[in-house]
């Protein structure tokens, strides 16, 4: 359960330093003597790609028995490390590998096709693999080639032309360096991960090539037999760490307790770092089996690490705190959530990635952002609306029997925007703002003995819109919605600006999620919500208000805010206030009232603040209402 830094430790002997640096035990490293030849055959290898492979190491064993048995302590060995036994010749390769953490090939050399050539895969090449799969290549897949195919993928596996069986007499064992930079990710998107290229892609010792070698040799030559040939060793582009300096006063400031230059020196010493000092500097040379030691804080990390992070004091962080003062006509998203709870809705966190057919019908988005690397293949685009989510939600809660649902969700969404510039939160070409949206399904209230049971309707949300809006009072204008019934949907507008939508749920949407009855939605702009006017103060009125009453008929197209808007303006400056309070139609024309025609009541609040009104004042007051009313919508008193 290594991080991915800690590439040394994918080995008995990387965890054996390891162990030695930490509990001060010596390192037993018995150094494995070179196999004497014992004839002069060599494989020509040529190496091509000199970004693809840093080192290039390899012999020919001739007369192997490949039908030998793996002894039973190596066999036992492999097992208590995960690994199961397969040949003699794989149980060798494997076991150098887990004992030293150099992954090795071993080629069946009479399969191999004149020589070797190490390179960049071409278009159109394919390989099939030691796991019997087959692979297509392109130009960013090392591979390792003979004189007629490909027969090798560079540090990743094998290819079955040339594997070893139990027919193999003469191998050819290849221990290489290939660069970290050009193994990685190569396996998992060819769908062949191996061991080897778990750890080729996190950087293996490119000076242990050679003896890992002759160490593989040995042990061939103990349990197969065989005669060795001369090792062929090409050194192309061996990494050389640059020297790193770690400040013992630094070191001090990150880990925030005293260290002293013995104490990081001991440290370097156990963890076998040659390194150089001046006083309070140590310069350090990272080993060729450290790839993890980049900048100072690497090494101050192995300082600590060692000492033991149990030394550390307990010790409170010294830091400024400046609090951000928050203006008070502002809210915090929180205090928003609380008052949506408070409106007896649920809050509900929902991915940013959707369907993409959630987005087509309930945002009407024809162009989503999509997602280059979906978590599933349903999840593919980014939602530009909340709508969908809060839907799937509610169908999720209908499938487990729930009658009554009410949620909402405070989120991001994703809109494609020319103009939207690149910043520090934002992408260029989106942008990104956040939104509050909530749904009502069932019944308006919970079961109750004070009143009767009656679904929840556009009329509750506009409600709980209002209420969330307060002070501020927002204006509803009739509009369409692609996720919205048409007769049934409202743009919501604070100061002439739309800043929402509230509305049913369109009846094919309604039909196509397979919901037994309407859901009632909104969505509306977090940034509009948070604005929080501070009241104003106001002296209490000296006279008293006088309340009249009128019921005026108008046509059916005549809409209440507009209604609303004309009565205020002609009453000016005596009327205070106005408001709507009945609405009658009949169901066939009678008396004064055509068809279609409506009789709406409004009550008007008349208040002078320096003199007491008179009846003749107040008169003069509604008579001007009326014929305003008259003159721009052709309204008339009801008699």
């Amino acid at each position: 359960k290594l991080t991915p830094n800690k590439a040394d430790c994918l080995s008995v002997l990387g965890v054996a330093r390891e162990v030695a640096a930490l509990t001060g035990a010596a390192l037993c490293q018995s150094p494995t003597a070179p196999v004497v030849a014992r004839h002069t055959n060599t494989l020509p290898v040529t190496i091509e790609a000199l970004d693809l492979c840093g080192r290039f190491s390899g012999r020919i064993v001739h007369g192997v028995n490949a039908r030998a048995a793996t002894p039973a302590w190596l066999a036992e060995r492999l097992l208590r490390c995960g690994q199961r036994p397969v040949t003699a010749l794989v149980d060798i390769s494997n076991y150098v590998m887990i004992e030293s953490g150099q992954p090795s090939h071993l080629f069946d050399f009479d399969r191999i096709n004149g020589g070797l050539h190490v390179r960049w895969a071409r278009a159109g090449e394919t390989l099939k693999l030691l796991n019997g799969s087959t692979v297509a290549l392109d130009a960013q897949v090392g591979v390792i080639v003979d004189d007629a195919a490909v027969e090798s993928l560079a540090g990743v596996m094998g290819g079955d032309a040339t594997a070893v069986s139990d027919a193999t007499r003469n191998i050819y064992i290849e221990t290489a360096f290939w660069q970290p930079d050009a193994i990685a990710g190569r396996a998992r998107r060819l769908q062949c991960t191996s061991e080897a290229a778990h750890r080729f892609e996190r950087g293996v010792d490119p000076a242990q090539t050679v003896a890992q070698l002759e160490r593989i040799t040995q042990l061939v030559l103990e349990i197969c037999g065989g005669e060795p040939g001369p090792v062929d060793d090409q050194v192309i582009a061996v990494p050389t760490p640059a020297p790193l300096s770690l400040r013992v006063a630094r070191a001090e400031k990150i880990i925030g307790m005293p260290v002293t230059q013995l104490q990081c020196a001991d440290v370097f010493d156990r963890l076998g770092l040659a390194f150089t000092q001046t006083p309070g500097v140590l310069t350090v040379s990272p080993p060729s089996w450290r790839f993890d030691l980049r900048i100072e804080e690497d090494l101050i990390e192995e300082v600590i690490r060692v000492i033991g992070f149990d030394s550390l004091p307990a010790t409170r962080p010294l830091a400024p705190l400046a609090p951000m003062v928050r203006s008070e006509a502002r809210r915090g998203v929180h205090a928003l959530r609380q008052c949506v709870s408070a409106l007896d809705y649920v809050e509900t966190i929902n991915f940013s990635f959707v369907e993409e057919r959630w987005e087509r019908e309930l945002a009407g988005n024809a162009d989503p952002v999509r997602v280059l690397n979906p978590i599933a293949s349903p999840l593919a685009v980014m939602r530009s609306s909340l709508l969908g989510s809060l839907v799937a939600v509610l169908r999720h809660n209908l499938a487990r029997q729930a009658s009554r649902v009410r949620i909402f969700e405070v989120g991001r969404v994703f809109l494609r925007d020319a103009a939207a510039a690149a910043g520090e939160r934002d992408v260029a070409g989106l942008r990104q703002p956040q939104r509050v949206a909530g749904l009502a399904f069932g019944p308006v209230d919970p079961p109750q003995w004070a009143s009767a049971a009656r679904p929840v309707d556009f009329f509750d949300v506009k409600g709980d819109v209002e209420a969330l809006f307060a002070p501020l009072v927002p204006v509803f204008v009739a509009t369409e919605h692609p996720a919205l019934h048409p007769g049934r949907c409202a743009r919501v507008e604070v100061a002439g600006v739309a800043v929402g939508i509230v509305g049913e749920l369109h009846p094919r949407w309604r039909q196509a999620y397979e919901l037994p009855q309407p859901a009632v939605l909104f969505e509306l702009d977090l940034t509009a919500l948070l604005a929080r006017p501070l009241p104003q103060p106001a002296p209490l009125a000296r006279q008293q208000s006088v309340w009249r009453d009128i019921a005026v008929i108008v046509g059916p197209a005549v809409t209440h805010d507009a209604l609303i808007d004309a009565a205020r303006r002609a009453g000016q400056p005596l009327l205070r206030h106005v408001a709507l309070f009945d609405v009658y139609q009949p169901a066939a024309p009678s008396g004064d009232m055509a068809a279609g025609e409506r009789s709406l009541a409004l009550r008007l609040e008349l208040l002078d603040e320096s003199a007491t009104l008179t009846d003749q004042r107040s008169e003069a007051c509604v008579v001007q209402v009326v014929a305003a009313l008259g003159a721009e919508f052709g309204a008339r008193l009801r008699r």
